[in-house]
C-alpha cells in the first residue's frame, strides 16, 4: 500500500467529532510513549534482563499499530486529514519514512539481541542515536493533532452559535404569532377559546426554547 496517499480524507468529508480527535491524540501519544519504551527495554535486554526483549517487542507492536491507525482511513479514523499532517508525514518533515525506519531498526535490533548477534551492539547504538530526532518528529506531529482539535472545537462553537441565532430568530417570530393569535382569539369571543388555548401552548413552547437556547449558549462558551 502506498502510505503517501492511503490515509488522505476525501474532500468534503464531515467534520471530525471530539471523540475522533481524542482517539487521534491518544494514538499519537501512545506512539510517542512506546518509542521510548522500545529503546529502554532494548537497552535492558542487551544487559540480559529477563523479560525485557518481550516487553520491547510488545511496545514495538503497539508503536507500529498506532502509526498504521493514524495513517489509515479505517475504524472511524480519518487518516491524514489536513495539509499540515500531510506535510509532516510526507513533506518536509518526512515523518512517515523516519517513523517507519525507527520501527524497522528497532525490530532488527531486538532480533539481533535475542540471537546474540555480534551486530546487536552496533544496531543498539544506532537506535539510541536516532531516538532524539524521532521523538522530535513524534512530538511535532502530536502538536498538530492537538492544534487541529482546538481549531475544530472553535469551529464547532461558532457553528453552534450560528444555529442558535437562527433558532432565536424563529422563536421571536413564533412569539409574535402567539401574541397576534391571542388578540384574534380575544376578539372572536366564545368562538376563539380553542384558538386561544393553541396560542397559549405556542407561547409556552417559545419560553422553553428560550431556556434551551440560553443553556446551549452557555455550553458553547
Amino acid at each position: 500500500m502506498d502510505m503517501s496517499t492511503a490515509g488522505l480524507a476525501p474532500a468534503g468529508s464531515k467534520p471530525l467529532s471530539g471523540e475522533v480527535f481524542s482517539a487521534l491524540i491518544n494514538l499519537s501519544g501512545r506512539r510517542r510513549f512506546t518509542s521510548q519504551r522500545i529503546v529502554l527495554y532494548a537497552l535492558l535486554a542487551s544487559q540480559g534482563q529477563d523479560g525485557s526483549t518481550a516487553t520491547a517487542q510488545e511496545a514495538l507492536s503497539l508503536f507500529r499499530g498506532a502509526h498504521k491507525s493514524l495513517l489509515g482511513e479505517a475504524d472511524g479514523l480519518p487518516g491524514v486529514f489536513c495539509p499540515e499532517l500531510r506535510e509532516a508525514y510526507f513533506g518536509k518533515l518526512d515523518g512517515d519514512r523516519q517513523i517507519v525506519a525507527f520501527a524497522d531498526l528497532g525490530e532488527r535490533t531486538l532480533k539481533a539481541i535475542a540471537q546474540g548477534s555480534a551486530q546487536s551492539a552496533e544496531l543498539l547504538a544506532e537506535l539510541v542515536h536516532i531516538t532524539t530526532p524521532t521523538l522530535a518528529i513524534l512530538n511535532a506531529i502530536t502538536g498538530i493533532y492537538e492544534e487541529q482539535a482546538k481549531q475544530n472545537a472553535r469551529l464547532m462553537r461558532k457553528q453552534l452559535r450560528g444555529v442558535i441565532t437562527d433558532i432565536e430568530t424563529i422563536n421571536r417570530q413564533a412569539r409574535m404569532v402567539a401574541f397576534n393569535a391571542r388578540i384574534v382569539a380575544a376578539r372572536a369571543g366564545q368562538a376563539g377559546k380553542e384558538f386561544s388555548v393553541v396560542a397559549g401552548v405556542l407561547s409556552n413552547i417559545s419560553g422553553e426554547i428560550d431556556e434551551m437556547v440560553a443553556a446551549a449558549l452557555a455550553a458553547a462558551g
